[in-house]
């Protein structure tokens, strides 16, 4: 296996990375990582399944939802080869327009799952402030319009990416730190200058997820000052109750990536272990979580669920 020596991107290879010296047990390793996917695959895919079909979920709170589940069926999908290609056929290589391609699919929908998270606690903010008015504020067309502008947001910040690695050669080690590839990780394989680039993702995360965090910050801190505001606790409880699918959901998604963002860029003597961990968290635990938190949370859509599985089991031959 060659590596990568001062080759241009047309012609070399990247080594992926399971977990480093345990190679004899990887077989083992794949089989919760299998049960992760098919979750995650099935959990949205129902879930995307149950709003579609049921008139009575065309709200624009499950409109959002359905938005967040599509970002993370796909975000399992664009991983699973990779992910389980190393733990099941210990297939680490893969080539730089392959890899590249990939980065692009990750940071794009991670910045629109950003967005829709941003959205969702919008419209908390909405249904809480203004409940009267929030059917005529979040109608169908505006709630399209909106997650349209979040896939062309994500596309018009992340497509420079690939361009940019492309211009590079890559005269470093070739070994990622990571079973899928991501921008941080491979602009360090390279052996010219990456402050353009380094300067180009950085500005990128602020203006994408640290305004979506911080515009979320902000539409809590309202939320809390109308919640407070609400003369009995009965219905100040309730209201709260209301986001805490929507707090968990965004908690799962930023704390990993800023974590391994920071890792990846100021963390130089961290445990390689530590930022391998962290990546299966940031990529698996999201899709993973948020259609249970939903399902558990929702009453409506739980029941829902729960009445498709039990049609399923019935009319199985």
């Amino acid at each position: 296996m060659s590596a990568v020596n001062n080759t241009k991107f047309n012609s070399a290879v990247f080594l992926l990375t399971g977990f480093p010296g345990e190679e004899d047990v990887h077989l083992w390793i794949s089989i919760p990582f299998c049960l992760m996917y098919v979750i995650s695959i099935v959990g949205n895919s129902v879930i995307l399944f149950i709003i579609k079909t049921d008139p009575s979920l065309h709200e624009p709170m499950y409109i959002f939802f359905s938005m967040l589940a599509i970002t993370d069926l796909v975000l399992s999908i664009s991983t699973m080869p990779t992910t389980l290609g190393i733990f099941l056929f210990n297939s680490r290589e893969i080539s730089l327009n392959a890899c590249f391609a990939q980065l692009f699919v990750i940071h794009l929908l991670q910045c629109i799952e950003s967005s829709v998270l941003l959205l969702m606690s919008f419209d908390r903010f909405i249904a809480i402030r203004n409940p009267l008015r929030y059917a005529s504020i979040l109608t169908l067309p505006r709630i399209g319009k909106m997650g349209l502008v979040c896939v062309l947001r994500g596309v018009a910040v992340n497509l420079p990416l690939p361009f940019l690695l492309q211009e590079f050669q890559y005269c470093q080690s070739n070994v990622l730190s990571h079973c899928y590839c991501i921008n941080q990780d491979v602009m360090k394989m390279a052996c010219s200058d990456i402050r353009v680039n380094s300067i180009y993702g950085l500005s990128v995360a602020l203006l994408t997820v640290g305004l979506d965090s911080l515009l979320i910050f902000l539409s809590y801190v309202m939320i809390l000052k109308t919640v407070l505001s609400i003369t009995t606790q009965v219905e100040c409880l309730r209201a709260l109750n209301t986001c805490i699918s929507h707090i968990c959901a965004v908690l799962l998604f930023y704390m990993p990536m800023i974590g391994l963002s920071m890792i990846h860029r100021f963390g130089e003597g961290s445990s390689h272990l530590l930022q391998i961990l962290l990546g299966y968290v940031y990529l698996l635990i999201p899709p993973l979580m948020n259609p249970i938190v939903y399902s558990v949370k929702s009453k409506h859509l739980c029941e829902r669920i729960i009445r498709v599985f039990i049609n399923c089991f019935w009319e199985a031959p």
